[in-house]
């Protein structure tokens, strides 16, 4: 794959042709979407609007900073470990991950078999809410393609909210967490339960546990789809042959009994969507770190900016649940700040809504990078 040049297209360009898309081209990405920085080794660092230092996020970094730069309308993009919100996060785009198997992967390069999901980067709630209707669906060319009805997921002018129960985890909001990103998701909070939408703490499973199952997953699948390739060291960076060689070296024990944890998880999570409709977060837990960085100060800790900034995003993806980050804030320095809200499998019209409500009620989506001219 490393020279492959496409023989078809995916369905998911396919649908954006059919819906009157001019497909523009193809945007720098992290190497083999594997990554959160998106500072590729063969063709460059894809650099953040708001600060030309800076990462713009990965694994769809590039597709991120076009968005946010208004080079584009919109972007798609893959999500296999937060790839779309983090990028989303740290450029002040909205970043989309719909449920699994809600928008087909026909035609996409695969890094996982059960993590991967391919979703949309926009500027507003509104044009995320039109590209997933043009996306949506069943698609009989991929196996992982859920039947599941899709939804007309427009979102009207006054977007109501009054009644939505969201869930709120004070632990996710300030364990780990840089003290603008707790205060500006916690000003969401309280701009939802203004618009009448009911604001219910709870405690949710172990995110750390989450996480840890994540990462064996991850890396089993991923080190199982790129083994043939392992033997040309010359055209794989050192950071991602070490990744892959942890995922071989992997026991078939820890993989089953990761998808046993997972399938645990998801019992828990549907008992948690009992009492609430969704559950707000901060999307990464600090603003985006400088390029070359490989640790960062977050909330008082020497943290590993990879492993930082997927902390709050993995779970919706072990879990197959929708998520979409939004700008929710700056931090002192006046980079975008995320908001993750997480629903119910395939209940991406209330998540849109929600968005939607909170974005009409706030100026974060009309602030754009100083470099963006009028």
């Amino acid at each position: 794959f490393f020279e492959n040049v496409a023989a078809y297209t995916t369905t998911v360009v396919e649908n954006m042709k059919e819906a009157g898309a001019v497909i523009v081209g193809k945007t720098n990405m992290h190497e083999l979407a594997l990554g959160t920085t998106s500072e590729n080794p063969h063709y460059g660092a894809v650099r953040n609007p708001w600060d030309p230092d800076r990462i713009a996020g990965g694994s769809s970094g590039g597709s991120a900073s076009a968005v946010a730069a208004h080079v584009v309308f919109m972007a798609t993009g893959t999500d296999t470990g937060g790839s779309i919100r983090i990028p989303a996060s740290y450029c002040g785009a909205v970043g989309l991950k719909p449920s699994f198997g809600r928008i087909s992967r026909y035609g996409i390069l695969p890094l996982t078999f059960s993590l991967d999901h391919a979703g949309i980067l926009t500027r507003t709630v509104r044009d995320a809410a039109a590209t997933l209707n043009a996306l949506a669906g069943v698609d009989p060319r991929d196996d992982s393609s859920s039947p599941e009805k899709k939804d007309d997921y427009s979102v009207p002018p006054e977007a109501s909210i009054r009644g939505v129960r969201v869930g709120w985890t004070e632990d996710l909001n300030t364990d780990g967490v840089e003290a603008d990103v707790a205060a500006a998701t916690r000003r969401m909070a309280k701009i939802a339960e203004g618009l009448g939408a009911e604001i219910i703490p709870l405690t949710v499973p172990d995110y750390a546990a989450m996480n840890s199952v994540h990462r064996v997953i991850l890396h089993s699948e991923a080190s199982a789809l790129m083994q043939p390739y392992l033997g040309e060291r010359d055209k794989i960076s050192s950071d991602l042959l070490a990744l892959f060689q942890q995922g071989c070296l992997l026991p078939a024990t820890d993989y089953v009994n990761a998808q046993r944890l997972r399938r645990l998880m998801m019992q828990e999570f549907s008992r948690l969507f009992e009492r609430v409709d969704c559950l707000m977060t901060p999307t990464t837990p600090s603003a985006a770190s400088r390029i070359g960085e490989k640790t960062a100060l977050i909330g008082g800790k020497e943290r590993d900016v990879r492993l930082a900034a997927t902390s709050l995003v993995r779970p919706a993806n072990l879990l197959g649940l929708p998520a979409i980050s939004l700008p929710c804030g700056f931090s002192a320095s006046g980079l975008p700040l995320g908001l993750q809200i997480i629903g119910r499998p395939f209940e991406e019209q209330l998540l849109l809504r929600l968005a939607a409500a909170l974005e009409d009620a706030t100026d974060f989506a009309k602030v754009v990078p100083a470099l963006v001219k009028p």
